[in-house]
């Protein structure tokens, strides 16, 4: 009886098995979480269909088959470390996110947002047209490629500079991701959708078209009535005062909370 119980044994975890099994659960847990709503997730659906055909080849002895399977897993970690790269560096800058990681990008959002601030203070006053679109959680590179690459830390002075009239970049879009001016000149696309107000142009039908394809918080300076409009959803708010910029910037960065509420819309 004894000797029975010694080939069953490994069936009682013991504690340090049981924690073990808490943090891959929590883990798998997480890593599912960043993955949902992914192509990452469609893709590992794909890697569980072909390992269940692997199964099926095994037990049916289809040797061909196997074979295949056997070489296309032996590569596959490679291969997988290219396809879900953007996943991965997510995830891995997610989970890396502690409370005083998260208190020190709170400080750093608050630099941004008072430099871009200042900017479009400076921009309106002056009546100088500017479109600016600050990248969210969809990458902006399709639209970056169409401008000229800048990679200048986000400033007051480099923004106002870059639309100074007349400029090369002046008429295009300025696209910041993250703490950086990714690229100026931008051409973005023109929302179809019929603007009411007549007052607003090819800035404004850009911004508009932008948010419509992306998450991305675009900034509009009119060079006509020098109104700050805001583009974010699709939707567009119009005659935008600083304080409320800045609350709206605030709350669109990446890692702070949504939600905004748009008080006019097109």
């Amino acid at each position: 009886m004894s000797a029975i119980w010694e080939q069953f044994r490994f069936l009682w975890p013991g504690w340090t098995d049981l924690i073990e099994i808490l943090v891959v659960a929590v883990l798998t847990y997480r890593i599912l979480l960043l993955l949902q709503r992914t192509r990452a997730m469609q893709m590992i659906l794909g890697v569980g269909l072909l390992g269940g055909v692997y199964v099926m080849a095994r037990l049916l002895d289809f040797s061909l088959i196997r074979t295949l399977l056997e070489t296309l897993f032996q590569y596959g970690a490679i291969a997988a470390l290219v396809v879900f790269q953007p996943e991965l560096r997510a995830a891995l800058a997610r989970l890396g996110q502690s409370r005083m990681l998260r208190m020190f990008a709170r400080m750093e959002s608050r630099v941004l947002v008072d430099e871009i601030v200042d900017a479009v203070e400076q921009l309106s006053r002056a009546g100088t047209g500017a479109i600016i679109a600050l990248e969210n959680e969809m990458g902006l590179d399709e639209f970056a490629s169409t401008g000229s690459p800048v990679e200048a830390r986000v400033s007051s002075d480099m923004l106002t500079t870059i639309f100074t009239p007349h400029s090369p970049l002046h008429d295009g879009a300025v696209i910041i991701v993250g703490d950086v001016i990714k690229a100026a000149g931008a051409i973005l696309p023109l929302t179809q959708t019929p603007l009411q107000d007549k007052s607003m142009g090819t800035r404004h039908r850009a911004a508009l078209g932008l948010s419509e394809e992306s998450d991305a918080f675009v900034i509009v300076v009119s060079e006509e009535t020098s109104r700050i409009s805001v583009a974010q959803g699709g939707r567009m708010e119009v005659g935008v005062a600083l304080d409320r910029l800045r609350q709206m910037l605030e709350g669109s960065l990446p890692g702070q909370e949504k939600g905004l509420r748009f008080l006019t819309t097109t």
